[in-house]
């Protein structure tokens, strides 16, 4: 599943740089999260890196609208990053 960053959020910059798969962007008033490139960091990390820095509780929540399987996520890990 994809994440999503719900209007709590109060643009702290903490989760942009530390997107691993660079999912994560300023939108037009608050930050976004591609839900193409998130692969709510499998692969990389044990759980997403945005939920852990975000300094506000459930501001980064599950994308309902884009629901994946871990398989799925590492599908798209290996595809955005040419892993093998």
């Amino acid at each position: 599943m994809a994440l999503l960053i719900t209007h709590k959020c109060i643009n702290c910059d903490m989760c942009e740089p530390e997107c691993p798969n660079q999912a994560i962007s300023m939108g037009n008033e608050i930050y976004e999260i591609d839900s193409d490139r998130c692969t709510e960091c499998v692969g990389h990390y044990d759980k997403p890196t945005c939920q852990s820095v975000c300094p506000i509780d459930n501001t980064i929540i599950i994308n309902p609208q884009h629901t994946e399987s871990n398989e799925q996520l590492w599908d798209k890990f290996v595809v955005l990053h040419h892993a093998v």
